[in-house]
């Protein structure tokens, strides 16, 4: 039944974002088009969730104090998690982790308030307002590597101290920083797997059937 399927040129442009989306760290400092940045928040918007609950909550950050101060909040983290990394700290402190100052556009992406009212999908497994953030973020990174636009997701914060700058609600939760901009080059490999930090896994270890560890032929 292929009556339902793109053309091959449809295709092939999906897998094509999938494959080249890439966490960015380096930006040029270009403004985005308005017009862009509206398509990307909608095809965030347009993720699934759990219970459409729609959990995500995105803070557009304009102004260049409160970027240094969220730059501030990531750079202290940086610091810690070099620190806690122990023989691994100096090769840490070698690699780029954010582009805040760099780039284009910053936004926060968050959980919203009062999301212990949503119950459907969520009775026994709460975090899936979490996942349904996350396919959110997935949507705005494709479409960014769409548009020719970098993405990159930072998560090394202190959540209630970039709360608290926010001002955000008790209840809520930031789960991401993410730098939006135009970039010099996409890298031909993830950064980190290009800084030999970590490399991708083989996709046959990662797959069982039927049970755990049982491989799947």
């Amino acid at each position: 039944m292929t009556q339902n399927r793109y053309s091959d040129a449809e295709r092939a442009a999906v897998y094509r974002a999938i494959y080249e989306r890439r966490d960015m760290r380096h930006f040029l400092s270009d403004p985005i088009d308005p017009e862009i940045l509206t398509r990307l928040l909608d095809a965030a918007h347009h993720a699934p969730s759990v219970g459409f609950m729609q959990p995500w909550r995105f803070i557009r950050i304009s102004c260049p104090n409160l970027r240094k101060a969220i730059h501030g909040l990531v750079e202290q983290e940086r610091i810690d998690t070099a620190k806690a990394l122990s023989e691994r700290e100096d090769e840490f402190m070698k690699l780029k982790v954010e582009g805040i100052l760099e780039c284009g556009a910053v936004l926060v992406a968050a959980l919203c308030e009062h999301r212990e009212q949503f119950i459907f999908g969520r009775r026994t497994m709460p975090e899936m307002d979490l996942a349904s953030l996350s396919c959110a973020i997935q949507n705005m990174w494709l479409a960014a590597r769409a548009e020719g636009l970098g993405l990159g997701w930072v998560s090394m914060f202190e959540p209630e101290s970039l709360k608290s700058v926010l001002n955000m609600p008790e209840d809520s939760q930031p789960l991401a920083i993410l730098c939006l901009g135009y970039v010099e080059k996409f890298y031909d490999k993830p950064m980190l797997e290009q800084q030999q930090w970590e490399e991708r896994k083989d996709i046959n270890a990662l797959l069982f059937e039927n049970t755990w560890n049982t491989p799947c032929p």
